[in-house]
């Protein structure tokens, strides 16, 4: 009866660690090169990086990671063979797939399944453009230090100041646009930070109401009012 009573809390126990729990979110995918190693399906809870699933890969490549998820939000997927990269994405309720190769962890990701991600992905192919330009500033402002040639400087220093305002404009008319996605929030949060409050404000003013009650919706309202307390 010990006996019998032993393997039922055993198999009780190796059943309990292997079956998978549900959720409104499913990501699955697959590591090119990955033999063996723990993947992590990692989010932000507060200021806090945290685990809310995890798998071990032993000689299978294709995994399955899941959690529950009320609004669209990023979450991320890193490996514990490399802990100085992850690959994020922007997720929501359904069925995410994510591909990568172990020798390109996150470069070589591709996401598809997520039309908040598609969103997100259009917005930084163009806001690309703006990065490359001020790569070439910053060599051209190198270039004018090493030469002493103030009055290039002085003209660099324009251009960058321009191309600044036209880089915050660009994304304060996306997220305008898209004021029905929870990526317009979130790229006021992570790009416009620094940018005049009324962007801000013209953001969070075109949020769809739905939106305005997401994890970055409450996050983009709360952020402005703090700024507001501190300007009076």
């Amino acid at each position: 009866m010990k006996k019998l009573l032993s393997y039922l809390i055993i198999g009780l126990f190796l059943f309990s660690c292997t079956t998978k729990k549900e959720g409104s979110l499913i990501v699955k995918g697959n590591i090119a090169g990955l033999k063996k190693g723990t993947l992590y399906l990692q989010k932000y809870v507060d200021t806090l990086l945290v685990a809310v699933d995890s798998v071990q890969l032993n000689g299978n490549e294709n995994f399955i990671l899941t959690d529950e998820i009320e609004h669209p939000e990023i979450y991320f997927i890193s490996l514990d063979k490399i802990t100085d990269e992850r690959i994020s994405f922007f997720a929501e309720k359904g069925e995410i797939t994510v591909t990568s190769k172990l020798s390109k962890f996150t470069l070589g990701a591709k996401i598809t399944g997520s039309k908040t991600q598609d969103l997100l992905e259009e917005y930084k192919a163009m806001i690309q453009k703006f990065n490359g330009k001020q790569l070439d500033l910053i060599k051209e402002n190198f270039e004018a230090s090493k030469n002493n040639d103030t009055a290039k400087l002085a003209e660099i220093d324009a251009q960058n100041n321009n191309l600044l305002k036209r880089k915050y404009y660009f994304t304060t008319n996306f997220a305008v646009s898209h004021g029905e996605s929870e990526v317009a929030p979130y790229i006021a949060l992570t790009e416009l930070y620094n940018a005049n409050i009324k962007l801000l404000d013209t953001i969070n003013n075109s949020l769809s109401n739905k939106v305005k009650k997401s994890k970055y919706g409450l996050e983009l309202n709360e952020f402005i009012k703090n700024i507001k307390k501190t300007e009076q």
